[in-house]
Formats: structure tokens, C-alpha cells, sequence
């Protein structure tokens, strides 16, 4: 049973959870509302001077918990793999800059090939971009996405197949992100957080709902308790695997995008103390 969560001492709230802000807005905003923990898409980067961004943070004594994300690695155009990397490696550089620990990695999947060439292409790139991350000191989390994503996002669409690919990297450097809103149907999740855990290579957890019904597939999240996801029970099993990070925030909703952000933050600390 998990036990209730007290305070926000592990919130970390991703900046496309409020996509309205901008980078100076979220960082702020979260500020304000006692949110220490910060996860930042590299949209709110664009145009950005990586130093002035930096002692934004600083200055406003935010942790940054991850850079999103990275990843699309697979194609069966060669010259796209190397855009692709070139991207990666554009990523850690960006991570680097900003105090960004790690970078979360879409995969990425082609539909014009098979699933077992883009995850073939999918370890080639991470094991290309692995020694510039090393040096940065940058980890890289793969996150499996949920099936109906398999056909362009990930091809990686399992904490199985996160584990394995993982392992087969074999690297301190390289591990796996759990979001529940991806994961949260797998029949064999515990056993595979288990694994994650013992295999020391449970670098995120990413929480959000399944409302149900679904209006949309990728920007109808809910808030944390509005759907069907148990994320106190998967919660319990990422604690008992050792993990002891920030719990991020990552909810992609154009309802409450189109409602008033500060009132929308209110909501998510609510929601995180009774829900998660």
C-alpha cells in the first residue's frame, strides 16, 4: 500500500503540462507555488540564451530534473538517422548548458519499416550519442510509449522492451522512464519495474491520467485521480525499486491549456497530494 504523499519537496512540474508560459513564466510560477522541481521541453529553449536561462533557474533556486526530449532516432532515410543525431547531440549540449541531468528519449519509429529495424536503429543511435552524453555528463532515460504510438513515436512501446534495450546498451549512462500514462495497461509493469530497480536503471517517473472516455489520444491527459490509471499503487512500486527521484508533472491537455495557468497549478498540487 502506498503511503500518502506530505508535501511537494519531489513535484516537478513539465513545462508542456503549461504549454501557455513560457519559459520565464513557468519558472516563476512554479517558484511562487512552492513547485521546487522543474522537467523543460526545448521549445521554451528557442531563442533562448542558454546562460540567461540558466541564472533564470538559478536565481529562482529551481532544480532542473530532466531536458525532452530527445530521441527519433529510426528512418529508413539515411540522411534523417543523421539529422537525428545531429539533434541528440544539439540536446546534450542544451542539457549541459542548462543543469539538466538527463534527457528523456522518444524513440522514435518509421512506419515505412519494420518495428525490429527501427529498434535496431534506435540502440545505433543511442550508442553514437552515448559517449558525447558521458562527457557532459548527461544519463539518457528511454521511455516506452504506449502501443497506439508504434507506428511513428516509439518503437519501444514497453518497459520489457525499455529494460532489454537498455541492457543491451549496457552502459550506467543509459536507462528507462516510466510514465504511467504510457505503461499503466501492462499486465507484467510490476515484475519490469522490479527488474528496472535491480537492473539500477529507474532514472524518471512520469505521472498524469487516462480519462475515460478519451477525446484525444496525445492532448487529453488528465489530472492526477480524474481517470482509471492507479498511480498511488505503480507510485509504491517505483519506491520499492529503489527509486527515490522527482515525481513529474506531464500532462498534455488542451482543456486546461485554454484555462487560467495559475488556477491550473493550483490544481495540479492538489491533485498530486490526494491522487498520487
Amino acid at each position: 500500500m502506498a503511503s500518502a504523499i506530505k508535501d511537494f519537496s519531489r513535484l516537478c512540474v513539465h513545462t508542456q503540462t503549461t504549454r501557455p508560459w513560457d519559459l520565464k513564466s513557468c519558472v516563476e510560477n512554479y517558484s511562487r507555488a512552492g513547485i521546487p522541481g522543474i522537467t523543460i521541453w526545448r521549445n521554451v529553449l528557442e531563442n533562448q540564451n542558454l546562460k540567461e536561462a540558466k541564472k533564470l533557474l538559478d536565481d529562482h533556486g529551481m532544480t532542473v530534473v530532466s531536458l525532452c526530449r530527445g530521441g527519433f532516432f529510426p528512418s529508413a532515410d539515411p540522411g534523417k538517422r543523421e539529422e537525428a543525431i545531429r539533434d541528440n547531440l544539439r540536446a546534450i549540449e542544451q542539457a549541459a548548458a542548462i543543469g539538466a541531468p538527463l534527457i528523456v528519449l522518444v524513440c522514435g519509429a518509421d512506419g515505412r519499416q519494420s518495428l525490429e529495424r527501427s529498434r535496431e536503429q534506435i540502440a545505433e543511435g543511442i550508442t553514437r550519442i552515448l559517449p558525447a552524453a558521458r562527457d557532459a555528463g548527461i544519463r539518457l532515460a528511454i521511455e516506452p510509449l504506449h502501443p497506439m504510438y508504434a507506428g511513428d513515436r516509439s518503437a519501444v512501446n514497453t518497459m520489457k522492451q525499455a529494460n532489454d534495450l537498455a541492457g543491451l546498451i549496457n552502459s550506467e549512462w543509459v536507462g528507462v522512464a516510466v510514465d504511467v500514462y504510457h505503461v499503466w495497461w501492462d499486465d507484467t509493469l510490476k515484475t519490469e519495474i522490479e527488474r528496472c530497480g535491480r537492473e539500477k536503471h529507474l532514472f524518471a517517473f512520469h505521472i498524469c491520467d487516462w480519462n475515460v472516455p478519451t477525446t484525444d489520444f496525445l492532448n487529453d491527459r488528465g489530472l492526477m485521480g480524474e481517470g482509471c490509471i492507479n498511480i498511488p499503487e505503480i507510485r509504491s512500486w517505483v519506491e520499492e525499486a529503489g527509486f527515490r527521484g522527482f515525481h513529474e508533472v506531464e500532462i498534455f491537455s488542451t482543456r486546461f491549456w485554454a484555462t487560467d495557468q495559475k488556477e491550473y497549478l493550483k490544481k495540479i498540487k492538489q491533485a498530486y497530494l490526494k491522487k498520487s
